[in-house]
This record gives structure tokens, sequence and C-alpha cells, in this order.
């Protein structure tokens, strides 16, 4: 039976090839960063406030002018053809019908129209990653014409995260096979059923850019996170002059670049570690978390990804100053799992315990969670 996030993370690892789910998995050097994302909002508590009213209970925030069912949304993640054919617009539609928005990575497996048509109903932002400004402009003006609300800067990859576990298995675009390749793809035959129907995934936004060849180095350069390492804070009026719409960071932790980014004009921050995956070292997000949201004063939304697994984390970061939470990987874990319906799933396993945890704590709306500091330690 599958209850939570761990359990969708325990089927979707019996699911995938060992090399899909250590990518899925997997976390910079030794993986601390990612223990603390997740050690860290465990040992935050919530103390109960009784008697109080909480026969309706209301998770729904506006954001943007855009009202959300729940105050959390599916982060951008890359490669999601590769845990399941068509995962970017299966991801879509599932936040979609949940009332919540989904982020798509540049490092998607479909067009960008493709998805945006596939949950046209929804709210969709578009993540920006920088390898070439050409090819990153073009992204922006097809996000731009095809209606994706908000556009988001990744700021936290300048250059890739030691991710040993992807070394280990030899993961590359495309697959060199190998004998231990071959036996990871015998024994796990849907996967390969279905990766063998659909075709090996490629950087789909990036092949109708430029000739062959530049096409061949962006995208290489992608699939190792190659940044343009010249991206700096000046480089946000050039994204300024493409992008009319909210223009939000994602990847800070440090309450002076949250400074920065305000005096800058940003229209919102998410306050990242990438789920551990670039900087071993670097805290985690919800213990960085405070300082943002003191640094920016309410002037504009702050968001957090990165260690999310209960509908109680959520509610721990709305306490702490967070706007709303993105997930990742549970996503991903629902994906593999089951496909739309795992998605789905895990949205709804979500939701429910973030009004069971309102309603213990005696909030019936999420401002409620947003005065009740007092209450976090």
């Amino acid at each position: 039976m599958l209850l939570n996030v761990e359990d969708y993370r325990r089927a979707a690892r019996k699911q995938l090839p060992r090399f899909v789910a250590d990518y899925i998995d997997g976390a910079a050097d030794d993986g601390l960063c990612l223990r603390r994302n997740l050690s860290d909002l465990a040992a935050i508590t919530l103390t109960p406030r009784v008697l109080r009213d909480t026969s309706r209970v209301d998770t729904s925030i506006q954001v943007f002018g855009t009202r959300w069912t729940s105050p959390f949304g599916v982060a951008p993640t890359g490669l999601n053809g590769l845990v399941r054919p068509g995962g970017d617009a299966l991801l879509a539609a599932a936040a979609a019908k949940a009332g919540v928005p989904f982020a798509l990575s540049t490092a998607s497996n479909m067009r960008l129209e493709e998805v945006r048509a596939a949950a046209a109903a929804g709210v969709q932002w578009m993540q920006l990653y920088v390898m070439h400004r050409g090819v990153a402009e073009h992204i922006v003006q097809r996000a731009k014409a095809c209606g994706y609300q908000a556009l988001v800067l990744t700021v936290d990859v300048p250059v890739s995260g030691n991710r040993e576990l992807d070394v280990r298995n030899g993961f590359r675009l495309p697959f060199k096979p190998t004998p231990r390749l071959a036996w990871d793809l015998l024994t796990h035959p849907r996967w390969s059923l279905r990766m063998a129907r659909s075709g090996a995934p490629s950087f789909a936004n990036l092949t109708a850019h430029g000739n062959a060849a530049d096409t061949a180095s962006v995208q290489a350069a992608l699939l190792t996170r190659a940044m343009d390492r010249t991206v700096v804070w000046d480089t946000l009026d050039w994204l300024r002059k493409s992008w009319p719409g909210p223009l939000l960071l994602k990847g800070l932790l440090h309450e002076d670049d949250a400074r920065r980014a305000l005096a800058q004009g940003v229209d919102g921050l998410i306050v990242s570690n990438h789920g551990g995956r670039q900087l071993d070292a670097a805290p985690s997000a919800i213990s960085a978390l405070p300082a943002v949201v003191a640094a920016v004063q309410g002037k504009i939304p702050i968001f957090m990804d990165s260690g999310v697994r209960r509908g109680s984390d959520v509610a721990k970061a709305i306490a702490l100053g967070a706007t709303a939470v993105f997930l990742g990987r549970p996503m991903l874990y629902g994906l593999a799992a089951r496909g739309a319906a795992g998605a789905q799933a895990v949205l709804q396993a979500l939701q429910d315990e973030l009004v069971r945890a309102m309603v213990l704590m005696g909030a019936s709306k999420i401002s409620d969670l947003q005065s009740s500091l007092e209450s976090t330690r």
C-alpha cells in the first residue's frame, strides 16, 4: 500500500533501473547536504493551539494574482522522460488537476509548447539555465509566446555538483552499452519496454535552435551543467528586456544575495540548495529560509524547495515565512511508481497531510500558519 512519499520512493526504486533511480536519489559528494535537508526539517516542531474552529480548512493562496489550491507546486526537474515517457506533460497535467503550479525545466524532454498545451488550464512557470545566451533568449521568447506565467532563473549551478553515483553508474546520454547496463535493463523489463517504444529522451527545447553542431554542444553543456559563468547580477537587465512577467531566482541561500535580488527588482526567490545536488557543504534550505525571509521584509514572495517529504514539512516552511514550497523528488517517485496516477496521488497525500497538520495546529487557513512563528522552534 502506497500511503506517503517514502512508500512511493521505495516503489520507484523497484520500477526503475539502478542508474535512473540513483540519478533521482543521488546527491553531491557524501550526501551530507541532502541529509541535512531532511534532518533539519525533521528537527523542527510545531506547537498545537487548541479549541479553535477548524471545521473548515482553506489551504489556498494567491501568488502573482493567481489562486493556488495548496501552498506547494511541482519543481522543475530535468530528464523526466527518463523516468517515464511523456513525464513532463504528465507532471504538468497532475499539477493542473490539483490546482497547483508546475515549473518546466530547460532540461525537459518535451518541447515547452507541447507541455503548455498538455495542461493549458494550469499555472505553468518556465525554468531557465543559461549555457548560451542566444539559446536562452530563444527559450524565453517561446515561453512568453505560449503563455508561461513566470520565469525562474536557476542560479546555483555555475558548475555541476560532484555526483559520484552518476559517475560510478556511467550515467550519460546517449547510453553507452556495457554489461552492467544490459543487466540493469534486463532486470527492469517494463521500464526498458517503455523506453524502447518511445526512444531515448533528448533535450527537446534545444533541438530547434541553430545548426546541428551548435545544438549538440549546447545539449552536452546542459547534461554536464556547463553553464555560462559570465552570468552575473547585471545580466538580469538582459533578461528583463526579454521577459515582462514575474522573474524569480532559484538557488539562493544567503541573506545578502536576497537583498541584492530585491534591489535588482526580482519578483520572487526560491530558497534552495538544489536538493543537495550541488555544494555538499551548503546549509539546508530550511535553515537558510528565516534569514532570507527577514532580508526581503515581505516585499516579494519567498518559496523553498529541498527536503520536503510531508505535508507537515510544508506547514513548517510556511511557519518560517515561506509563501509556498516546491516538490522535486517526491513527484518523480510518484511518476516512476504509477505514472500520472502516482504523481496525482503524491500531491493528494501531501494535501491530506497538510490539512491534518493544520487542524491539529488549530489553523483554519494558511495565514494562521504564517502568523505562528512563535509556535516554531
